[in-house]
């Protein structure tokens, strides 16, 4: 599949996996996440994906499994979405303290309880401190394009750090659009085949996953915090030479619209994004300077950028779909780290509820006025 298609995000994510040639895919089924790991079992059915496809028993063991193939020095795949990832949750500091350049899928699910299979973001805030990077993707060729750049970044020996990239679920997941995909040969210009140092080797022998006391804990701690610090620099280089070679342009961490001189400014990440310009935009046309900023990256997470963002904002808000239960969003607290700038928190799109572009609007309204706190959309104010 090459050119100009007709596909889901799903479908997109999984095309741009392919083109990234994994050998080794570890995967268990689970909604809205399943058509990934589906397609991608299709393309090794027929050939079009040399890879080990290996059906496990669950999401602790695909994670396992992505690990131990990791080790033994193979470009590793697997996806997985809400109480998945949570079932992954032992698994993920493992590879990411193993330095296992992984890259996983995420689909973006509320977690229980109550029981809910529609789309919201507690399922991947709620492991911030994993060590794994942390991308959200806006629509379907972000989504394709991402898998092709996480390789990338995740591979580069000044990252060699796990990536987790994330998809609403069913918003972005089973929603079809027109993407562009690459051939395979732009494909393997752009990613070089994984080198690393960081396996298995009968030559030359080393430890691997192994314990470390006091004396030496925080020194491998520092190790992984560094190398996700250098992410920045890697995405900017990956992002440049992606654009050079398929002319499509991202813009790091953070994608900026109309915030240069824009008095209020939503902060928000995922497929929201693009109903939050439509109302910056009907905003602007009422002669209100409003912007919106998107958080492409959670982790290594963009503080400086967002910084530079609301430096001059009279007010902004921070728009999520989660809720760190008892404060406030995950992404409220992290923002309201990075900035001087009065700042409140709106939390909605739990369980997969519409948010409008009313809502949005409302939002801006909100800041207008001067009010604060922390709100459900729909709801009200958190007492």
């Amino acid at each position: 599949m090459s050119g100009r298609e007709f596909v889901s995000g799903n479908e997109a994510f999984a095309a741009g996996v392919r083109l990234a040639r994994p050998k080794v895919i570890s995967a268990y089924p689970i909604t809205p996440q399943t058509v990934v790991v589906e397609r991608l079992s299709e393309m090794v059915e027929d050939g079009s994906l040399d890879a080990d496809f290996i059906h496990v028993e669950s999401e602790h063991s695909a994670l396992s499994c992505a690990m131990g193939a990791s080790a033994a020095g193979v470009r590793t795949f697997t996806a997985t979405s809400s109480q998945g990832l949570l079932y992954m949750a032992e698994c993920l500091p493992y590879a990411a303290g193993g330095r296992f350049p992984i890259v996983m899928m995420n689909a973006n699910r509320s977690i229980a309880l109550p029981w809910n299979i529609y789309g919201d973001q507690s399922d991947s805030l709620s492991q911030l401190s994993s060590g794994w990077i942390q991308a959200y993707a806006q629509d379907a060729q972000e989504a394709l394009d991402l898998a092709l750049m996480s390789f990338y970044i995740a591979e580069h020996p000044d990252v060699s750090t796990p990536y987790m990239a994330n998809l609403d679920g069913f918003h972005l997941t089973h929603t079809y659009e027109i993407v562009d995909v690459p051939d395979a040969i732009a494909a393997d210009t752009f990613l070089p085949p994984l080198r690393t140092d960081n396996k298995i080797d009968f030559t030359a022998p080393k430890n691997m996953a192994f314990s470390a006391g006091p004396g030496h804990n925080a020194a491998f701690k520092y190790r992984q915090h560094a190398a996700m610090l250098r992410v920045r620099s890697v995405a900017a280089e990956a992002e440049e030479r992606f654009a050079g070679i398929f002319g499509r342009r991202y813009t790091g961490l953070t994608e900026s619209y109309m915030t240069d001189d824009a008095d209020f400014i939503i902060v928000t990440l995922g497929a929201v994004s693009g109903l939050c310009r439509d109302a910056a935009d009907a905003m602007r046309a009422r002669g209100v300077r409003a912007g919106v900023l998107r958080i492409r990256y959670m982790r290594p997470f963009p503080g400086i950028e967002i910084s530079d963002a609301l430096r001059g904002a009279k007010a902004a808000a921070v728009l999520e779909k989660d809720i760190s239960i008892g404060k406030s969003g995950a992404v409220f607290t992290e923002v309201a780290g990075a900035t001087d700038a009065p700042l409140s928190n709106y939390i909605g799109g739990l369980g997969g509820e519409d948010i409008s572009e009313e809502d949005i609007l409302g939002i801006y309204e909100d800041l207008r006025s001067g009010r604060g706190g922390v709100h459900f959309l729909g709801i009200g104010e958190a007492e």
